[in-house]
């Protein structure tokens, strides 16, 4: 027996604005959200370069230097945005602390990454990430959904934070100095 054809209505087929996801469309999000974690894991490497050349905090500044040309063509140049920015004056005063937090995270990964490596420094990101997230969730802080945090979600970040911490740890290879300087194996003379 074949199942009938489902026809949703307009509110229905409208994606994310004020309820669920159609199921097909729940894994957009997800994939979305992946590829922001691969990308920051290339942006701290990146950063943390540019960090050895120019200094931490000047890297800061040329990274949201670049950003702001950047997403100003996207606002202006290719007209992209949705919203308005009239509306930024409207907002909350605590609203504005992404830039400030912005600063913070870009300036903390670049610092950290030449010290553990990217994998270890990454890993303490999202574990830092999830703890903050899942108190956000569950608070349900700045009039987001409330979640709560579950106990087997509090295992799987403790099993996430072993792994990542328990990654290869960088390994020092000797300098060409230091490769020359072998001992001599000479017998008695």
């Amino acid at each position: 027996m074949v199942n009938p054809p489902v026809y949703l209505s307009r509110e229905e087929q409208t994606i994310g604005v004020g309820g669920e996801w159609p199921l097909p469309f729940k894994l957009v999000p997800m994939i979305l959200a992946s590829a922001a974690g691969v990308t920051m894991a290339f942006q701290g490497a990146i950063n943390a370069a540019l960090g050895k050349i120019v200094g931490l905090l000047e890297a800061t500044f040329v990274v949201h230097l670049v950003g702001l040309v950047f997403v100003s063509f996207l606002l202006f140049g290719l007209r992209l945005g949705g919203g308005s920015l009239l509306k930024a004056g409207n907002v909350p005063w605590y609203l504005y602390l992404g830039g400030v937090l912005g600063v913070a995270i870009i300036y903390a990964v670049a610092r950290s990454i030449p010290e553990v490596g990217v994998a270890p420094a990454t890993t303490a990101i999202i574990v830092g990430q999830i703890l903050t997230a899942a108190a956000i969730d569950h608070t349900g802080l700045f009039g987001l959904k409330q979640l709560s945090f579950t106990w087997y979600r509090s295992v799987g970040v403790f099993l996430l934070a072993g792994g990542g911490f328990s990654a290869p740890k960088r390994v020092t290879r000797p300098t060409r100095r230091a490769r020359r300087r072998r001992p001599c194996r000479r017998g008695p003379v």
